[in-house]
C-alpha cells in the first residue's frame, strides 16, 4: 500500500510548512488526488489518520477531492475525460491517449492557527 509512504510525505510537507511559517496547529487539510493519480483515497484517508496521533495532523479535519481524469486523444485530436488509465476514448475508440489532468497528488490548502 502505498499510500502509507504518501501520507508520511504529505505529513513532512506539513512539518516543515509549520516550521517555516510557525504554526502551531492545523484545523483543515485539503488534498486533490486526481483519478489518474493512482491513490486510492479510502486508503489515504486511512494511512493519514493512522499516523495523525500526535502529530499536526491530530484532530484535523481531511478533505481528499479526487477529480477527474482528462485526456488528449490522438486518434481524433479531441480533449476527452477519463475515468482510470487503459480505458479507450468515448469519442473514437482508440486507445492513443496521453492523460492530461487528474494524474496529480498535491495539498490545495490547510487552516491554520
Amino acid at each position: 500500500m502505498h499510500e502509507a509512504s504518501l501520507a508520511g510525505g504529505v505529513l513532512q510537507l506539513i512539518e516543515d510548512t509549520a516550521a517555516r511559517e510557525k504554526f502551531s496547529r492545523l484545523l483543515t487539510l485539503r488534498l486533490e488526488a486526481g483519478q489518474l493519480a493512482g491513490v486510492d483515497v479510502r486508503a489515504l484517508r486511512f494511512a493519514l489518520e493512522s499516523i495523525a496521533p500526535g502529530t499536526l495532523l491530530d484532530g484535523a479535519v481531511i478533505e481528499i477531492a479526487d477529480p477527474p481524469g482528462s485526456a488528449w486523444c490522438m486518434g481524433c485530436s479531441q480533449s476527452v475525460c477519463m475515468v482510470q488509465r487503459g480505458q479507450a476514448c468515448p469519442s473514437c475508440g482508440s486507445y492513443q491517449l496521453q492523460a492530461t489532468g487528474g494524474t496529480e497528488l498535491r495539498v490545495v490548502d490547510m487552516e491554520v492557527i
